[in-house]
């Protein structure tokens, strides 16, 4: 189809450091701790959103890389 990649139905790893705990953080569905990384899978369609998201909420991406089929 027109205006559709191959990573469309793809899933990314991002691997995020320096999440810190706020009200934002508090409705997750998870703990957010500043000690350690956190890894979040990302749909290919919602990765420029989940971007701003970490970066809002103060955290750093330091890896992103493609969900395979062993994890």
């Amino acid at each position: 189809m027109l205006g559709q990649s191959a990573l469309d139905g793809q899933v990314f790893i991002y691997e995020v450091e320096g999440l810190r705990q706020n009200e934002q953080t508090t409705n997750q569905s998870y703990p957010v701790r500043n000690s350690s990384t956190v890894l979040i899978q990302v749909p290919y369609s919602r990765m420029n959103n989940e971007m701003r998201r970490i970066t809002r909420l103060g955290g750093k991406i330091v890896n992103i890389r493609p969900l395979t089929a062993q994890e």
